[in-house]
């Protein structure tokens, strides 16, 4: 069957076509479409690799950058019958990095303290709550998420970059995906390392980790609950971060399984624990946990191997009856150990922890009218 595609977006990036055929993988290499002029393209696909009822999009290189209509806004999946031979399609618009970003998914961002006291650690800390953008006109409650490193993810103008959470969580609300509300605590400055490190003096002198996961789990996550409209059990609580931020999360959800089911891991500071010497807690009946790995190929030529070996840790303690684990792991070739590339991910690492998609292969339907500018 040919399908033909013209779109008067021009750039250099290569387009695909994805769909029940190819289990919906947006950056196929297989189903790369051949370019006729600028704004012209087309594939031949062989029947016999096609459903009766084909389901499609059109994407350049991921779901980031998939196919939108003139107004920007997400378009359903196309169908059409094998049997046609032929069809011709006309994409209006792409998005690009995950924008544009649509003003009315925004998340409402509201600072919880300006110093929120940590009794474990006697000192006080900027705590954030990132509530879905139809919070305060529902009477729904949500899935919760904690992440260290606040500074770094949503506002602007931080050094390093950000994150853009807010940006991506107004996607994932687009796409119906985002009912989840973000805790967002900001490390502490020259204190960061130490509240990071659960149990180390050759890296921190003075480790306070396992004051810093008590406090989320024991202070911070009680007053939360009673605070705002959340849904309290582990199933629907996880914990997250990149880096040390993403090794301390490590160490909550082994220590707390029955308080955390879900960990987003960025580029883990794995070196810290070489030999994975993580302690759990022992329970009659292992606990379920979703583990999302990512690490970029580009962060230094142990990254990546470290993360395969962890894999390899979270199988055997799986085998010793410790846990269940679901984890899945993202690497990026092109990936180096900054914000940009943890924020391309995370719309990914979200849908597939709270929402059980391992990328958008469903049928969605707009949330609203097409805005007409």
């Amino acid at each position: 069957m040919r399908f033909e595609l013209y779109t008067e977006e021009k750039d250099e990036r290569t387009v695909f076509i994805t769909g029940n055929f190819n289990n919906w993988d947006p950056r196929d290499q297989a189903f790369r479409l051949k370019q006729l002029d600028p704004s012209s393209y087309f594939i031949e696909i062989e029947d016999s690799l096609l459903p009766e009822e084909i389901e499609y999009k059109f994407t350049k290189g991921g779901w980031e950058n998939v196919e939108l209509d003139q107004y920007g806004s997400i378009t359903p999946n196309r169908k059409v019958k094998k049997s046609a031979e032929k069809i011709s399609d006309t994409v209006r618009k792409w998005r690009l990095n995950w924008g544009p970003f649509k003003d009315e998914f925004f998340p409402t961002a509201e600072v919880i303290s300006e110093k929120f006291y940590i009794p474990q650690l006697d000192r006080y800390r900027k705590v954030w709550a990132l509530l879905p953008y139809d919070y305060h006109t529902s009477d729904k409650n949500y899935p919760v998420l904690y992440l260290q490193d606040a500074q770094n993810l949503f506002n602007e103008g931080s050094g390093f970059g950000n994150w853009e959470i807010d940006k991506k969580l107004s996607v994932l609300a687009e796409y119906g995906r985002g009912d989840i509300i973000i805790i967002a605590i900001e490390h502490g400055s020259e204190d960061r390392i130490k509240e990071y490190i659960f149990d180390n003096d050759n890296v921190a002198n003075g480790s306070e980790g396992k004051k810093y996961i008590r406090f989320i789990t024991d202070t911070l996550k009680p007053f939360v609950d009673k605070n705002y409209r959340t849904k309290k059990d582990r199933e629907n609580t996880g914990i997250g971060g990149s880096s040390l931020g993403a090794l301390i999360s490590i160490y909550s959800g082994f220590l707390y399984p029955e308080v955390y089911s879900k960990l987003l891991i960025f580029s883990p500071s794995l070196w810290v624990e070489p030999d994975n010497n993580f302690p759990m807690m022992s329970f009659r009946v292992p606990f379920k946990t979703k583990i999302y790995l990512y690490g970029g190929g580009m962060e230094g030529s142990k990254m990546v191997k470290r993360i395969r070996i962890f894999e390899e840790y979270l199988k055997r303690w799986e085998k010793k009856n410790l846990f269940d684990f679901e984890f899945r792991t993202s690497i990026n070739p092109e990936g180096t150990h900054n914000e940009f590339y943890w924020s391309q991910e995370f719309p990914r690492a979200i849908e597939w922890l709270f929402y059980n998609n391992t990328e958008n292969p469903v049928e969605v339907k707009p949330l609203q009218q097409s805005i007409k500018k």
